[in-house]
């Protein structure tokens, strides 16, 4: 099950793109501001090491609700908000496609920390991606304490439901 949770929570080749459309809706900003809040408290009362990051980041990515499913081809998809300096500054769309051995669906939080100004304004002018390379730490007690930031982003998910089991590339 362990295993399950780690390989799901690698991110291959995810796309990241903030919005700042026409049809902008303050209402689902403050929907999605209420969840993210909600998202940091059960990962903070989860992983209490997690502290350390919202100290130190220049800023972070909240998505509160991505979806996930596949069966051969998969994707996920969830909307969010963005803060610097702890004070909602936009909003943000997580796509995500695969194809390889998948199976199954879940739906996860996940927050994305950016060590300086610079990270979060390469993330800020859109279409960020995230290689092969990249992965997430699934939240558990004390696994933020053994994270460090790669090219200047830290990547951390907690599960909410779901059971999914992939090994799959994806753009």
């Amino acid at each position: 099950m362990k295993n399950m949770l780690i390989i799901s929570a690698l991110m291959s080749f995810t796309l990241m793109s903030t919005s700042v459309l026409a049809d902008w809706d303050p209402d689902e900003e403050q929907i999605l501001d209420g969840q993210a809040k909600q998202a940091i408290k059960a990962m903070k009362a989860a992983d209490s090491s997690l502290q350390s990051f919202f100290d130190s980041a220049a800023g972070y990515a909240v998505i509160p609700k991505v979806g996930k499913g596949g069966l051969g081809i998969g994707g996920a998809r969830g909307k969010g908000v963005i803060y610097e300096d702890g004070k909602l500054t936009g909003m943000v769309t997580m796509t995500q496609l695969s194809i390889g051995f998948q199976a199954g669906g879940q739906v996860y939080s996940e927050i994305i920390f950016f060590k300086d100004k610079t990270a979060l304004r390469n993330f800020e002018r859109g279409n960020t991606e995230f290689g092969a390379e990249a992965s997430a730490v699934a939240i558990t007690e004390g696994a933020s304490a053994q994270s460090n930031y790669d090219s200047g982003v830290a990547i951390f998910t907690q599960v909410q439901g779901g059971l999914m089991a992939a090994a799959s590339v994806g753009g």
